[in-house]
């Protein structure tokens, strides 16, 4: 079997995965409506005091909360979706990770193909039915044009990338640590404020909104939201997208190079 079709069979093994779990996925769409919910009337409300806070109206500041539902598990935001840190992690710990070394694949390609092939059941299962909802019984802005909505969907392939990059940096990170649990909810905390999953990163002024519209996270969902809505041009938004994922993936080659270094070391 060549590469591509190896990392593309992994891909579609790990949508597989989670698509036998339907009790848990139509929990998960059910949690994002009603969280959904709660945030379309504060944001309906702040945006009733503040029409056009952060150069949005007021459908499409709903359209943005709908979105993030949509992202929450689908980018494993917040530590929702399963991401590929809490597997990964436990296998280091347990030493399993051994076993993925050994495979006839590279680890980070290995770990990006399932991670991807969980996002977009997520993106699916989880995502479609609460934005579907919103946009049903709340005004909502949507782009009439298809090339609106393709190059959005550039930008969410781009945020699944950017994503996985930080969640991988994370898991590795538990070769040098006993418990990473305190890294994983640093990561949590810093994924959800700097993503704009409270509010939009628009919103936030002067330098604070500077620094965390230059992070990675806002990649994530600001980056994908502002195409859909118009606020932003496609390739100068693909350019930073691209230029996190690349730095983040080989920020994360490196630290797989020592990490695996250090486990030969220990194993002798």
């Amino acid at each position: 079997m060549g590469a591509g079709r190896l990392y593309a069979a992994v891909a579609a093994g790990g949508f597989r995965r989670y698509a036998t779990y339907r009790a848990a996925t139509a929990a998960g769409v059910f949690t994002n409506t009603v969280f959904g919910l709660i945030l379309v009337y504060t944001y309906l409300a702040l945006w009733h005091e503040r029409p056009h806070l952060g150069g949005y109206d007021q459908a499409q500041a709903v359209t943005y909360v709908w979105l993030g539902q949509a992202f929450l598990s689908t980018l494993a935001l917040g530590g929702g979706g399963g991401g590929v840190e809490d597997e990964l992690m436990e296998r280091i710990r347990t030493g399993d990770v051994v076993i993925d070394l050994y495979r006839p694949a590279d680890l980070q390609l290995w770990w990006l193909a399932a991670d991807l092939g969980r996002a977009f059941f997520q993106l699916l299962g989880r995502g479609v039915v609460p934005f579907v909802f919103g946009a049903v019984f709340f005004p909502v802005y949507l782009p009439a044009d298809a090339g609106t909505w393709v190059a959005f969907l550039v930008a969410v392939l781009l945020a699944m990338l950017v994503g996985f990059g930080i969640r991988y940096l994370v898991a590795l990170s538990a070769f040098w640590l006993l418990d990473g649990t305190g890294v994983s909810q640093m990561a949590w905390l810093s994924g959800f404020f700097c993503s704009g999953m409270l509010l939009p990163l628009n919103v936030f002024p002067g330098t604070l909104g500077e620094v965390v519209r230059a992070l990675p996270w806002s990649s994530l969902l600001q980056a994908p939201a502002d195409v859909l809505l118009g606020h932003a041009d496609p390739l100068p938004t693909y350019l930073f997208q691209g230029a996190w994922a690349v730095a983040l993936l080989g920020a994360g080659r490196l630290v797989q190079a020592a990490a695996t270094r250090r486990v030969v070391v220990q194993g002798g």
